[in-house]
C-alpha cells in the first residue's frame, strides 16, 4: 500500500494536524517509511514464540482485586461542572 499526498491530507484533517502544503510530500514518504518497516515486521516468523512483559523473564506481581475506596459519588460528583442523575454530563458531540 502506497500513501499519496491527498491521503497524507486527508489524515492530517482527520488527526487535526495543521500540514503546510509544501510538508506533504515529506509526510507522505514518511508514511511510507513507516508501513514499509511494519511490511518487514509482518515477515518475521513469530509461530511458537510467547509473549512478553519484559526482556527478562518474570511474573508480573498480583494483588487482590478490593475496593478500598469506594462509595463517594457524591463527592466526586461535586467537581463536576455538570452532573446528573449520577453522573458527569457532557456536551454531546457528533461531527
Amino acid at each position: 500500500m502506497s500513501i499519496d499526498i491527498e491521503t497524507a491530507r486527508k489524515v492530517a484533517h482527520l488527526a487535526r494536524i495543521r500540514v503546510e502544503e509544501d510538508r506533504l510530500p515529506a509526510l507522505a514518504q514518511e508514511f511510507n517509511d513507516i508501513l514499509g518497516f511494519i511490511e518487514q515486521l509482518n515477515e518475521v516468523d513469530v509461530e511458537g514464540i510467547e509473549p512478553m512483559t519484559s526482556v527478562t523473564p518474570m511474573r508480573l506481581k498480583r494483588r487482590t482485586d478490593v475496593v478500598t475506596d469506594g462509595d463517594q459519588q457524591e463527592k466526586v460528583l461535586k467537581n463536576a461542572p455538570d452532573a446528573r442523575e449520577g453522573f458527569f454530563a457532557v456536551p454531546k458531540v457528533v461531527e
